[in-house]
């Protein structure tokens, strides 16, 4: 078959040469840093806004242990716990990488919420959806795991959350995502093509981490909030209260208090 070479020499089942922990120990070495776990939940702010607000408001503060080459850590009080947060991790690609050294650094579950144009008008944004699936029109997962159309969320915690949150009084939608490597290149025809297939939202990371997750035996919920309509209609882009962080703030407090209640380590 003449494959596009993203999908050549793809196997799976195959261990790769160069893993997360190599690259850790390495930057650790260079760094002059001692070994230490992320706080067991931990989240990804592809915007960066929840992160900004928290360092603003001295609630965060840098996990100095962290060894990334690429991003800084920060840890903050949530629910009664320590959570870990790195901000503007945009993109399949990026979000992986993060995810692969958080989990190889003690992380027992990922939650990333991030902005998302609106695909079939569910509701006026902003709103929440919780992503069971998500199409795979990005290159990371294909990397991991062999071609298929979707990539879906671990049931057990889409439950989970879509039960805290009801709990806590939040309103949000179930369903599924578009994720895409080329947000300037999202097409009327592409646009149909996704709501055709009753998607929602279309994002950035959710695909590239549901299929990182079930190949890793990971934990990883994503989160769209849904807070515009591609630049198509006035007052576009608009979060909420303090850039939308107080939303998701409360939605994250519901989550991670749910989760403290249950063993997140993978067997």
């Amino acid at each position: 078959m003449n494959l596009p070479p993203i999908l050549q020499n793809k196997n799976e089942r195959a261990p790769s040469v160069f893993a997360p922990d190599a690259l850790l120990r390495e930057a650790r070495r260079q760094k002059g840093l001692a070994q230490a776990n992320v706080p067991r939940v931990c989240v990804l702010d592809p915007d960066g806004d929840i992160l900004r607000r928290l360092r603003r408001t001295g609630e965060a503060q840098r996990f100095e242990a962290w060894p990334c080459y690429h991003t800084d850590l920060y840890t903050f009080a949530l629910a009664g716990e320590a959570v870990g947060m790195v901000g503007c991790a945009v993109g399949a690609p990026f979000a992986v990488l993060i995810a692969e050294e958080m989990f190889a650094s003690g992380c027992e579950l990922l939650i990333s919420v991030t902005s998302a144009g609106q695909i079939a008008p569910a509701r006026e944004p902003p709103y929440f959806v919780i992503i069971d699936r998500a199409l795979r029109d990005e290159g990371t997962s294909y990397h991991y795991a062999a071609p298929e159309e979707f990539a879906a969320a671990d049931p057990a915690l889409v439950a989970m959350a879509a039960e805290a949150l009801a709990d806590a009084g939040q309103s949000v939608i179930i369903g599924a995502s578009w994720t895409t490597d080329a947000p300037f290149r999202e097409t009327a025809q592409a646009i149909e093509a996704a709501r055709a297939k009753g998607i929602l939202a279309v994002e950035m990371e959710a695909a590239a981490l549901y299929t990182f997750a079930r190949v890793r035996n990971a934990r990883v919920l994503c989160i769209a909030h849904v807070t515009n309509t591609m630049g198509q209609s006035g007052a576009d882009f608009e979060k909420g209260e303090a850039d939308g962080t107080a939303d998701v703030l409360a939605l994250l407090a519901a989550i991670v208090e749910a989760g403290s209640a249950i063993d997140l380590r993978r067997t």
